[in-house]
């Protein structure tokens, strides 16, 4: 007899571009299942998943594989994180987590906050968000090609501020991308929003696309950057 929960049709639009079976990094703490979703509406030069930007893919994951799989870890696995691409781009999504929760899993989200009105529905069915935050929100056209970008970043991040998941905000750094003078001027604006929780992750070549980037190994990151707030981390 299977344990998967039974079948919701609109889960089944959820578009999955990959599955990771066990983490023990995507979620700080916690073994999970990541679920990649595919599509996303920036073109991050440093991205590490580039094969998630299209919406669509060869080679999709159906839904209904992802929940059987599921079904037969409970009990064994603590959690599952939908990543991506852009998970809160596709409205399938809330659907997808509900089921999840209905199998007794906890849920984390990794989302950029492209999307606020669905990010701020989903959040009462999350249990932690890893938010990634690329520069001072109004630099961020400079990281994403997209213009005010930024503006919507910012809206959700004050979604999930003002509310009581747990979360992780994070920034990658490429210095030809973000300079010391950014990432205190970014420091200074998270501060200010009340953000307690604080990672700098050091970019990698690895998995991004060759030729957009110059190579940036062996960067040492200040923890000054971090500084000032609970809870911080470089990585």
């Amino acid at each position: 007899m299977s344990g998967r929960a039974s079948l919701n049709q609109s889960a089944t639009r959820l578009k999955v571009g990959g599955l990771t079976h066990l983490s023990t990094c995507d979620w700080p703490g916690e073994l999970t299942a990541t679920v990649f979703c595919q599509g996303c509406a920036w073109d991050c030069p440093y991205c590490h998943n580039p094969g998630l930007r299209p919406a669509t893919a060869e080679g999709l994951i159906s839904w209904s594989s992802v929940l059987d799989f599921l079904g037969s870890r409970r009990n064994l696995l603590d959690a599952v994180v939908f990543s991506g691409g852009e998970p809160t781009l596709q409205s399938a999504l809330l659907d997808a987590i509900g089921e999840v929760r209905a199998l007794g899993f906890r849920v984390g989200l990794h989302t950029t906050g492209m999307a606020p009105d669905r990010f701020a529905a989903l959040l009462p069915l999350l249990d932690w968000v890893g938010f990634d935050v690329k520069a001072p929100f109004a630099t961020y056209p400079r990281i994403t090609n997209v213009e005010r970008s930024g503006d919507n970043a910012l809206k959700s991040l004050r979604s999930l501020l003002a509310s009581c998941v747990s979360y992780e905000v994070r920034t990658t750094v490429h210095p030809s991308l973000l300079s010391p003078a950014d990432m205190l001027e970014l420091k200074a604006q998270l501060l200010e929003l009340g953000v307690k929780h604080f990672v700098v992750q050091q970019f990698r070549m690895q998995g991004a696309l060759p030729g957009r980037l110059p190579a940036a190994a062996g960067i040492v990151l200040p923890q000054d950057y971090c500084s000032g707030f609970v809870h911080f981390d470089t990585r």
